[in-house]
Protein backbone atom coordinates (compact mmCIF):
# COMPACT_ATOMS: atom_id res chain seq x y z
CA UNK A 1 0.00 0.00 0.00
CA UNK A 2 1.62 3.26 -1.13
CA UNK A 3 2.50 5.97 1.38
CA UNK A 4 1.54 9.40 0.02
CA UNK A 5 2.85 12.72 1.30
CA UNK A 6 0.43 15.64 0.82
CA UNK A 7 1.77 19.22 0.89
CA UNK A 8 -0.75 22.07 1.06
CA UNK A 9 0.96 25.46 1.53
CA UNK A 10 -1.09 28.51 2.49
CA UNK A 11 -0.18 32.14 3.04
CA UNK A 12 0.12 31.66 6.82
CA UNK A 13 0.35 27.88 7.16
CA UNK A 14 1.65 24.65 5.70
CA UNK A 15 -0.75 21.71 5.99
CA UNK A 16 0.83 18.28 5.77
CA UNK A 17 -0.60 14.79 5.76
CA UNK A 18 0.57 11.21 5.26
CA UNK A 19 -1.76 8.61 3.81
CA UNK A 20 -1.38 4.88 3.43
CA UNK A 21 -3.78 4.35 0.55
CA UNK A 22 -6.63 6.56 1.76
CA UNK A 23 -6.05 6.01 5.47
CA UNK A 24 -4.55 9.10 7.07
CA UNK A 25 -1.68 8.00 9.27
CA UNK A 26 -0.43 11.44 10.30
CA UNK A 27 -1.32 15.10 9.78
CA UNK A 28 0.01 18.41 10.98
CA UNK A 29 -0.76 22.08 10.35
CA UNK A 30 2.20 24.40 10.82
CA UNK A 31 1.26 28.03 11.46
CA UNK A 32 3.64 30.72 10.21
CA UNK A 33 3.85 34.06 11.99
CA UNK A 34 4.55 37.28 10.07
CA UNK A 35 8.05 37.22 11.58
CA UNK A 36 8.64 33.73 10.18
CA UNK A 37 7.97 34.85 6.61
CA UNK A 38 8.94 38.53 6.57
CA UNK A 39 12.64 37.69 6.30
CA UNK A 40 12.11 36.25 2.82
CA UNK A 41 12.08 38.68 -0.09
CA UNK A 42 9.91 36.43 -2.26
CA UNK A 43 7.54 33.51 -1.99
CA UNK A 44 10.01 31.26 -3.78
CA UNK A 45 12.65 31.91 -1.12
CA UNK A 46 10.34 30.41 1.51
CA UNK A 47 10.75 26.94 0.08
CA UNK A 48 13.86 25.97 2.09
CA UNK A 49 12.24 27.13 5.33
CA UNK A 50 9.10 25.12 4.63
CA UNK A 51 11.06 22.08 3.40
CA UNK A 52 12.88 21.92 6.74
CA UNK A 53 9.53 21.87 8.54
CA UNK A 54 8.35 19.07 6.27
CA UNK A 55 11.49 17.06 7.03
CA UNK A 56 10.78 17.52 10.75
CA UNK A 57 7.20 16.34 10.22
CA UNK A 58 8.32 13.20 8.40
CA UNK A 59 10.83 12.41 11.12
CA UNK A 60 8.28 12.84 13.90
CA UNK A 61 5.78 10.71 11.96
CA UNK A 62 8.34 7.93 11.62
CA UNK A 63 8.24 7.98 7.83
CA UNK A 64 11.45 9.41 6.35
CA UNK A 65 11.53 10.54 2.74
CA UNK A 66 13.03 7.18 1.78
CA UNK A 67 9.73 5.50 2.71
CA UNK A 68 7.48 7.85 0.72
CA UNK A 69 6.05 6.38 -2.49
CA UNK A 70 4.52 9.54 -3.98
CA UNK A 71 4.19 13.26 -3.23
CA UNK A 72 1.30 15.48 -4.23
CA UNK A 73 1.22 19.24 -3.72
CA UNK A 74 -1.54 21.81 -3.91
CA UNK A 75 -1.67 23.18 -7.43
CA UNK A 76 -0.79 26.85 -7.85
CA UNK A 77 -1.21 29.71 -10.30
CA UNK A 78 -0.40 28.10 -13.63
CA UNK A 79 -1.70 28.67 -17.13
CA UNK A 80 -5.35 27.64 -17.62
CA UNK A 81 -5.63 23.84 -17.53
CA UNK A 82 -8.26 21.18 -17.88
CA UNK A 83 -8.96 19.28 -14.69
CA UNK A 84 -6.99 16.23 -13.61
CA UNK A 85 -3.79 15.11 -11.94
CA UNK A 86 -0.55 16.47 -13.42
CA UNK A 87 2.99 15.16 -13.11
CA UNK A 88 5.24 17.92 -11.80
CA UNK A 89 7.72 18.92 -14.50
CA UNK A 90 10.48 21.44 -15.14
CA UNK A 91 8.11 23.45 -17.34
CA UNK A 92 5.63 23.69 -14.47
CA UNK A 93 8.33 24.66 -11.99
CA UNK A 94 9.67 27.36 -14.32
CA UNK A 95 6.22 28.97 -14.55
CA UNK A 96 5.69 28.78 -10.79
CA UNK A 97 9.18 29.99 -9.90
CA UNK A 98 8.77 33.06 -12.09
CA UNK A 99 5.16 33.60 -10.93
CA UNK A 100 4.31 34.05 -14.60
CA UNK A 101 0.59 33.61 -13.97
CA UNK A 102 0.45 35.01 -10.45
CA UNK A 103 2.06 34.60 -7.06
CA UNK A 104 0.24 32.56 -4.44
CA UNK A 105 1.43 30.38 -1.56
CA UNK A 106 -0.04 27.31 -3.26
CA UNK A 107 2.68 27.70 -5.94
CA UNK A 108 5.07 26.21 -3.39
CA UNK A 109 3.19 22.89 -3.35
CA UNK A 110 4.56 21.73 -6.69
CA UNK A 111 7.95 23.40 -6.17
CA UNK A 112 8.60 21.65 -2.85
CA UNK A 113 7.22 18.32 -4.12
CA UNK A 114 9.58 18.53 -7.11
CA UNK A 115 12.64 19.35 -5.00
CA UNK A 116 11.91 16.60 -2.47
CA UNK A 117 11.47 14.16 -5.33
CA UNK A 118 14.88 15.07 -6.79
CA UNK A 119 16.57 15.01 -3.38
CA UNK A 120 15.22 11.56 -2.53
CA UNK A 121 17.79 9.88 -4.77
CA UNK A 122 15.11 7.81 -6.50
CA UNK A 123 12.90 10.54 -7.97
CA UNK A 124 9.67 9.86 -6.11
CA UNK A 125 6.66 10.56 -8.38
CA UNK A 126 5.41 14.10 -7.75
CA UNK A 127 2.01 15.48 -8.75
CA UNK A 128 -0.51 18.28 -8.38
CA UNK A 129 -4.26 17.98 -8.94
CA UNK A 130 -7.10 20.27 -10.00
CA UNK A 131 -5.47 23.65 -9.28
CA UNK A 132 -7.58 26.79 -8.95
CA UNK A 133 -6.85 27.69 -12.59
CA UNK A 134 -8.72 24.69 -14.01
CA UNK A 135 -10.41 26.04 -17.13
CA UNK A 136 -12.96 23.87 -18.93
CA UNK A 137 -15.31 26.72 -19.76
CA UNK A 138 -16.95 26.71 -23.16
CA UNK A 139 -15.93 29.59 -25.45
CA UNK A 140 -19.42 31.11 -25.35
CA UNK A 141 -19.17 31.41 -21.56
CA UNK A 142 -16.00 33.52 -21.70
CA UNK A 143 -17.34 36.53 -23.57
CA UNK A 144 -18.16 39.42 -21.25
CA UNK A 145 -19.73 42.00 -23.51
CA UNK A 146 -16.46 43.69 -24.44
CA UNK A 147 -13.43 42.16 -26.22
CA UNK A 148 -10.90 43.94 -23.99
CA UNK A 149 -11.42 41.37 -21.24
CA UNK A 150 -12.86 37.90 -20.86
CA UNK A 151 -14.35 35.88 -18.03
CA UNK A 152 -11.74 33.75 -16.24
CA UNK A 153 -12.10 30.39 -14.59
CA UNK A 154 -10.60 30.64 -11.08
CA UNK A 155 -12.48 28.60 -8.50
CA UNK A 156 -12.34 25.85 -5.87
CA UNK A 157 -11.67 23.21 -8.51
CA UNK A 158 -10.10 20.62 -6.19
CA UNK A 159 -13.04 20.45 -3.80
CA UNK A 160 -15.73 20.93 -6.42
CA UNK A 161 -14.50 18.00 -8.49
CA UNK A 162 -13.82 15.84 -5.42
CA UNK A 163 -17.34 16.22 -4.03
CA UNK A 164 -18.86 15.76 -7.48
CA UNK A 165 -17.04 12.42 -7.76
CA UNK A 166 -18.19 11.48 -4.27
CA UNK A 167 -21.83 12.29 -4.97
CA UNK A 168 -21.72 10.50 -8.31
CA UNK A 169 -20.54 7.35 -6.51
CA UNK A 170 -23.50 7.67 -4.11
CA UNK A 171 -25.76 7.41 -7.16
CA UNK A 172 -23.80 4.42 -8.44
CA UNK A 173 -22.38 6.36 -11.36
CA UNK A 174 -19.15 8.02 -12.48
CA UNK A 175 -18.47 11.74 -12.43
CA UNK A 176 -18.41 11.91 -16.23
CA UNK A 177 -21.87 10.35 -16.43
CA UNK A 178 -23.70 13.06 -14.49
CA UNK A 179 -24.51 16.78 -14.45
CA UNK A 180 -24.13 18.85 -11.28
CA UNK A 181 -24.39 22.38 -10.01
CA UNK A 182 -21.74 22.58 -7.27
CA UNK A 183 -21.89 25.40 -4.70
CA UNK A 184 -18.66 25.85 -2.71
CA UNK A 185 -19.10 28.31 0.17
CA UNK A 186 -16.02 29.53 2.02
CA UNK A 187 -14.19 32.85 2.25
CA UNK A 188 -14.93 32.96 -1.47
CA UNK A 189 -17.94 31.35 -3.12
CA UNK A 190 -17.74 29.50 -6.44
CA UNK A 191 -20.66 27.93 -8.27
CA UNK A 192 -19.90 25.59 -11.16
CA UNK A 193 -21.89 23.91 -13.90
CA UNK A 194 -20.45 20.39 -14.23
CA UNK A 195 -21.43 18.64 -17.44
CA UNK A 196 -20.24 15.05 -17.76
CA UNK A 197 -16.98 15.64 -15.87
CA UNK A 198 -16.18 19.13 -17.15
CA UNK A 199 -16.88 22.49 -15.51
CA UNK A 200 -18.35 24.26 -18.52
CA UNK A 201 -19.15 27.48 -16.65
CA UNK A 202 -18.19 28.91 -13.26
CA UNK A 203 -17.80 32.32 -11.62
CA UNK A 204 -14.34 33.74 -10.91
CA UNK A 205 -14.44 33.36 -7.13
CA UNK A 206 -11.19 35.27 -6.61
CA UNK A 207 -11.50 38.48 -8.58
CA UNK A 208 -15.01 39.86 -8.24
CA UNK A 209 -17.53 37.63 -10.01
CA UNK A 210 -20.51 35.78 -8.62
CA UNK A 211 -22.42 36.15 -5.34
CA UNK A 212 -20.93 38.15 -2.53
CA UNK A 213 -19.22 36.06 0.12
CA UNK A 214 -18.04 36.50 3.72
CA UNK A 215 -15.26 38.85 2.54
CA UNK A 216 -15.67 39.41 -1.22
CA UNK A 217 -18.06 41.78 -2.93
CA UNK A 218 -18.83 39.56 -5.92
CA UNK A 219 -20.35 41.05 -9.06
CA UNK A 220 -21.07 44.76 -8.58
CA UNK A 221 -23.14 47.19 -10.70
CA UNK A 222 -20.56 48.56 -13.14
CA UNK A 223 -21.61 52.21 -13.20
CA UNK A 224 -21.64 52.31 -9.41
CA UNK A 225 -18.16 50.81 -9.28
CA UNK A 226 -16.89 53.34 -11.84
CA UNK A 227 -18.25 56.21 -9.74
CA UNK A 228 -16.60 54.73 -6.66
CA UNK A 229 -13.24 54.44 -8.42
CA UNK A 230 -13.33 58.09 -9.55
CA UNK A 231 -14.82 59.51 -6.37
CA UNK A 232 -11.41 60.38 -4.93
CA UNK A 233 -12.32 58.56 -1.71
CA UNK A 234 -10.20 55.48 -2.35
CA UNK A 235 -6.85 54.54 -3.86
CA UNK A 236 -6.57 51.70 -6.36
CA UNK A 237 -5.37 49.33 -3.62
CA UNK A 238 -8.19 50.39 -1.31
CA UNK A 239 -10.78 49.69 -4.01
CA UNK A 240 -9.25 46.26 -4.57
CA UNK A 241 -9.51 45.62 -0.82
CA UNK A 242 -13.17 46.65 -0.83
CA UNK A 243 -13.80 44.03 -3.50
CA UNK A 244 -11.69 41.28 -1.94
CA UNK A 245 -11.04 41.27 1.79
CA UNK A 246 -13.40 43.92 3.09
CA UNK A 247 -16.43 43.26 0.91
CA UNK A 248 -19.43 40.99 1.30
CA UNK A 249 -20.63 40.11 4.78
CA UNK A 250 -17.67 41.95 6.30
CA UNK A 251 -18.82 45.22 4.74
CA UNK A 252 -22.37 44.76 6.01
CA UNK A 253 -21.74 43.31 9.46
CA UNK A 254 -18.12 44.06 10.40
CA UNK A 255 -17.14 40.37 10.48
CA UNK A 256 -16.43 37.59 7.98
CA UNK A 257 -17.05 34.92 10.64
CA UNK A 258 -20.28 33.19 9.65
CA UNK A 259 -20.63 31.50 13.04
CA UNK A 260 -20.71 34.93 14.70
CA UNK A 261 -23.30 36.09 12.18
CA UNK A 262 -25.42 32.98 12.83
CA UNK A 263 -25.30 33.67 16.56
CA UNK A 264 -26.21 37.31 15.93
CA UNK A 265 -29.28 36.14 14.02
CA UNK A 266 -30.27 33.90 16.93
CA UNK A 267 -29.89 36.91 19.21
CA UNK A 268 -32.29 38.90 17.05
CA UNK A 269 -29.91 41.02 14.95
CA UNK A 270 -32.06 41.89 11.93
CA UNK A 271 -29.23 43.63 10.07
CA UNK A 272 -27.08 40.49 10.27
CA UNK A 273 -30.00 38.34 9.18
CA UNK A 274 -30.71 40.53 6.14
CA UNK A 275 -27.06 40.40 5.02
CA UNK A 276 -26.86 36.62 5.48
CA UNK A 277 -30.17 36.08 3.66
CA UNK A 278 -28.99 38.35 0.84
CA UNK A 279 -25.86 36.22 0.43
CA UNK A 280 -28.04 33.10 0.24
CA UNK A 281 -30.31 34.87 -2.26
CA UNK A 282 -27.39 35.72 -4.53
CA UNK A 283 -26.07 32.15 -4.28
CA UNK A 284 -29.49 30.88 -5.36
CA UNK A 285 -29.56 33.20 -8.38
CA UNK A 286 -26.09 32.10 -9.51
CA UNK A 287 -26.99 28.45 -9.02
CA UNK A 288 -30.01 29.08 -11.24
CA UNK A 289 -27.70 30.55 -13.90
CA UNK A 290 -25.58 27.42 -13.84
CA UNK A 291 -28.64 25.17 -14.02
CA UNK A 292 -29.73 27.14 -17.09
CA UNK A 293 -26.25 26.66 -18.61
CA UNK A 294 -26.93 22.93 -18.28
CA UNK A 295 -30.33 23.39 -19.99
CA UNK A 296 -32.02 22.35 -16.76
CA UNK A 297 -30.53 18.85 -17.01
CA UNK A 298 -29.20 18.71 -13.44
CA UNK A 299 -28.83 15.43 -11.56
CA UNK A 300 -27.96 17.05 -8.24
CA UNK A 301 -27.16 20.39 -6.65
CA UNK A 302 -24.21 19.89 -4.31
CA UNK A 303 -23.69 22.25 -1.38
CA UNK A 304 -20.16 22.14 0.02
CA UNK A 305 -17.45 24.21 1.73
CA UNK A 306 -17.22 25.38 5.33
CA UNK A 307 -20.53 27.29 5.35
CA UNK A 308 -22.31 24.05 4.38
CA UNK A 309 -21.99 23.07 8.05
CA UNK A 310 -24.70 25.69 8.75
CA UNK A 311 -27.79 23.47 8.88
CA UNK A 312 -29.76 26.07 10.85
CA UNK A 313 -29.93 28.85 8.28
CA UNK A 314 -27.89 28.62 5.08
CA UNK A 315 -28.55 25.04 3.97
CA UNK A 316 -32.33 25.25 4.62
CA UNK A 317 -32.56 28.62 2.85
CA UNK A 318 -30.74 27.27 -0.22
CA UNK A 319 -32.71 24.02 -0.19
CA UNK A 320 -36.01 25.88 -0.03
CA UNK A 321 -35.20 27.88 -3.15
CA UNK A 322 -33.32 25.26 -5.20
CA UNK A 323 -34.94 21.89 -4.51
CA UNK A 324 -37.40 22.37 -7.40
CA UNK A 325 -34.43 22.15 -9.80
CA UNK A 326 -32.83 18.89 -8.63
CA UNK A 327 -32.11 16.79 -5.55
CA UNK A 328 -29.86 18.50 -2.99
CA UNK A 329 -26.73 16.78 -1.67
CA UNK A 330 -24.82 18.40 1.19
CA UNK A 331 -21.12 17.59 1.59
CA UNK A 332 -19.81 20.00 4.25
CA UNK A 333 -16.20 21.16 4.47
CA UNK A 334 -13.45 20.87 1.94
CA UNK A 335 -10.87 18.26 2.91
CA UNK A 336 -8.14 19.31 0.50
CA UNK A 337 -5.55 16.90 1.88
CA UNK A 338 -7.82 13.85 1.37
CA UNK A 339 -8.88 15.11 -2.07
CA UNK A 340 -5.23 15.38 -3.10
CA UNK A 341 -4.47 11.88 -1.77
CA UNK A 342 -7.44 10.46 -3.69
CA UNK A 343 -6.24 12.15 -6.90
CA UNK A 344 -2.74 10.78 -6.40
CA UNK A 345 -4.00 7.26 -5.72
CA UNK A 346 -6.09 7.26 -8.90
CA UNK A 347 -2.85 7.65 -10.85
CA UNK A 348 -0.83 5.19 -8.77
CA UNK A 349 -3.51 2.52 -9.21
CA UNK A 350 -3.74 3.13 -12.95
CA UNK A 351 -7.32 4.43 -12.89
CA UNK A 352 -6.21 7.73 -14.39
CA UNK A 353 -3.23 8.81 -16.46
CA UNK A 354 -1.17 11.68 -15.09
CA UNK A 355 -1.34 14.61 -17.49
CA UNK A 356 1.64 16.50 -18.87
CA UNK A 357 2.01 20.21 -18.18
CA UNK A 358 3.22 22.20 -21.15
CA UNK A 359 4.18 25.83 -21.47
CA UNK A 360 1.69 28.06 -23.24
CA UNK A 361 2.53 28.42 -26.91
Amino acid sequence: MPVILVINPGSTSTKLALFRNLEMISEHTIRHSPDDLSRFSSLYEQRMFRKKLIADFLESAGHPLSEIDAIIGRGGMLRPLEGGTYAVSEAMIDDLRSAKYGEHASNLGAIIAYELSRESGREIPAFIADPVVVDEMEPVAKLTGHPDYSRRSIFHALNQKAVAREVASRYGKKYDEMNFVVIHMGGGISIGAHRRGRVVDVNNALNGDGPFSPERAGTLPITGLIKLCYSGRYSKEEVKKLIKGKGGLFAYTGTNDCQKIQQAIVDGDKKAELAYRAMAYQIVKWAGRMAAALSGDVDSIIITGGIAYDRRFMVPWLTEKLSFLAPIDVVPGGNEELSLAVACLRVLEGNEMAKEYRRAE
